[in-house]
Order: structure tokens, then C-alpha cells, then sequence
């Protein structure tokens, strides 16, 4: 293990993408499908996310030998997963492209996009919901995205090099 530990601040490194289709039954895009006119790279005009990750629901395992009641791992769920965009005064374009019921993928890249680095996160996702946010306070108009993960997401991948799969 390295003796130092080059930490990073998430804006301005992880990159989020939309991504319609993924030909792999692994759901693990090649970087045509990252870069293609089927991926919309949204970093730029995300607010604020919420959620990307898995959670566990123990499942008790109480005996008659202790007081103590000990867990076992159970069920894997996603945890509720939204993105926050700012709205755009002249364009409807993400509020089309992620309208309710819209199948795909969000496809996380959490150091960017690194050829070969295991740092891409691939959540199939439904949109449940799109929502403006309202606010009478001085800040940017926002909208809110609420996605249900529809089958088990892939982690860790590695992300493809440029010009290759």
C-alpha cells in the first residue's frame, strides 16, 4: 500500500453519463456507447446526486444462547437515487431526454474518465419521476430526477480506452 493517499474532490473529476442502450449483457459499455450519439455526458449541468449505491438489509439471527442477537447479510437494494440539474432558460433537452419512463443506464465514471481505471459505476435505470424544484431564495432553478435501478448494477468496471472497447 502507498504511504501517501492522493485524495480528490469529486467536482471537476467524476463524470456522470446517460446512456441509452449497452450491447453487452454484462451491462458493461464499450467507448462507443460512452462517447456515441446514444451517451449524454450530464456532469456539467448536475446540482447535486443522491443515492448510487447498494444497501444491505441484515437479517437477525437471535439464539437461545446469548442475549446478544447477531446478523447475517440479506437482501441487496438501491438505495433511492436521484440527480438534481439546473434548468436551462432556453432548452428542454434533458427534461426530454429523461422524461418519466425513460429506459437506460446512468453510468458513473468516480475518477473520471481514466482509461482502464476499475472506478466506473453502471446503474439500468427507469425514471420514476422529474419534478422541478421551486424555491423563492436566490439561487438557480433546478429540477429533480428520481430514478428506480432496475437490475443489479455493475461496479467497479473498467473503464475503456479510447478508440476501443
Amino acid at each position: 500500500m502507498a504511504s501517501t493517499q492522493q485524495r480528490f474532490m469529486r467536482r471537476g473529476v467524476t463524470r456522470i453519463l446517460y446512456v441509452k442502450t449497452i450491447a453487452a449483457p454484462t451491462n458493461i459499455p464499450v467507448r462507443a456507447e460512452l462517447s456515441g450519439a446514444g451517451a449524454t455526458d450530464l456532469s456539467k449541468i448536475v446540482s447535486d446526486v443522491e443515492g448510487w449505491a447498494l444497501e444491505n438489509s441484515p437479517i437477525e439471527t437471535p439464539d437461545l444462547g446469548s442475549e446478544f442477537v447477531s446478523t447475517i447479510p440479506g437482501e441487496d437494494k438501491p438505495a433511492t437515487s436521484s440527480l438534481t440539474f439546473y434548468e436551462d432558460l432556453q432548452s428542454e433537452v434533458v427534461e426530454t431526454l429523461l422524461a418519466k419512463g425513460t429506459v437506460g443506464f446512468i453510468v458513473i465514471q468516480r475518477k473520471g474518465d481514466v482509461a482502464a481505471s476499475r472506478s466506473m459505476d453502471i446503474f439500468p435505470v427507469r425514471v420514476a419521476s422529474r419534478a422541478a424544484t421551486y424555491s423563492t431564495g436566490t439561487e438557480p432553478a433546478k429540477f429533480r430526477v428520481v430514478f428506480a435501478i432496475t437490475d443489479v448494477p455493475t461496479l467497479d468496471a473498467a473503464i475503456p480506452a479510447a478508440g476501443g472497447a
